[in-house]
């Protein structure tokens, strides 16, 4: 099934004139729900408007995206509840920015938010601690996608010390959270002082040993990401054990249910979002892998006309969302069966990468 860019620009065009200023998250009836300025999700809209500008030149998307990078980057300066997830809010907005425009305010945000990042290196457990409050020997799955910007401020400063946190990081999650069949933890806890690790959380998984799909789909993305910046086949190796799990445990719709190993799969919800994840990072392992890369192409293109077939909704101009059936927390029951801003995104970066765009956001 073919789905062309020009059908998702309609429907933005007409979201950007819905949404107005808000920070979209999820839309359980076509009208997406408002969160706040520090919540991990905040960039996700900005970066569909950046990459929807490069792709299309139309200024309209420009303007709409161009203040989001000040917006979140105050926050900084005040009391607010960022966290490891600054990769999601700056690099969908400060970084991709200053790659399109040469922004030099958009750049120094971006490093604003590497250091921070940074800072969150526990260097005793060798990773990047989860959350804030009381979780100070938190890691989770999801950091993986955070680490690129690591990677890009080593690059664009030269400073090393941005990829060896990045990198001891990526070993961690190699050691503790990838299990020998592929799939992974969500949250593994260690401990703060020692980095001793002392236990799995199930995290928005069914069970501390189950499988949720949109984890999995962080460490194919994240790993094939850290594979190229460093040129590491360990990562590489990694990427491509998460995604050939991935793939054989979805159904014959191929569009994955939210966890894997929830009893029942043939009646458990799905989470579009983890397949639009997922797919996205294979294209990333296809450009990466000489032998195989058309293998891990078939299957993103394969898993993107599912989502087309049976997630989307590109018709209805009044309603807001484009990728249906995401599920954002099922054991708290919360954005179950909805639009994800997230899902979104990656549904629209992996359509804008199988057209031919060349620019990479993480």
């Amino acid at each position: 099934m073919v789905i062309r860019l020009e059908r998702i620009e309609k429907k933005l065009d007409h979201m950007m004139k819905q949404c107005g200023d808000i920070v979209p998250w999820y839309s359980p009836d076509g009208i997406y729900r408002e969160c706040r300025e520090d919540f991990w999700v905040s960039g996700f809209w900005p970066g569909m408007l950046w990459i929807m500008y490069d792709l299309t030149g139309k200024e309209s998307y420009r303007k709409k995206a161009w203040d989001w990078d000040v917006r979140i980057g105050s926050l900084f300066l005040k009391q607010s509840n960022l966290h490891h997830d600054v990769g999601f809010q700056f690099l969908t907005t400060a970084v991709l920015k200053y790659k399109i425009t040469g922004d030099q305010d958009a750049y120094r945000m971006g490093l604003r938010a590497a250091d921070f990042l940074a800072g969150r290196f526990n260097p005793a457990g060798r990773f990047i601690r989860a959350w804030n409050q009381e979780k100070t020997g938190w890691a989770i799955i999801d950091t993986m996608m955070n680490v690129s910007l690591l990677f890009w401020a080593a690059d664009e400063t030269g400073d090393p010390r941005f990829a060896h946190i990045a990198t001891a990081h990526a070993e961690t999650v190699l050691k503790h959270f990838m299990r020998g069949d592929g799939s992974v933890h969500h949250i593994v806890t260690f401990d703060p002082k020692t980095g001793e690790m002392t236990g799995a959380l199930k995290g928005q998984g069914y069970a501390e040993m189950s499988s949720w799909s949109r984890g999995q789909a962080w460490a194919i993305y994240g790993m094939a990401n850290v594979y190229r910046y460093t040129g590491d086949k360990r990562f590489l190796d990694a990427a491509k054990r998460a995604a050939q799990y991935f793939w054989m445990n979805l159904g014959e719709k191929k569009i994955p249910s939210w966890d894997f190993r929830a009893p029942g799969q043939e009646k458990e919800r799905w989470d579009s979002s983890a397949g639009a994840i997922a797919a996205s990072g294979m294209l990333v392992i296809a450009e990466q892998d000489e032998l195989e890369g058309l293998l891990y192409q078939k299957c993103a293109e394969t898993l993107i006309d599912s989502l087309t077939e049976y997630c989307t909704e590109l018709e209805k101009t009044d309603y807001q969302g484009i990728l249906l059936h995401g599920t954002g927390n099922k054991p708290a029951e919360e954005q179950v069966d909805v639009a994800l801003i997230y899902g979104d995104f990656f549904y629209l970066e992996a359509l804008a990468k199988l057209e031919g765009w060349k620019r990479r956001v993480f």
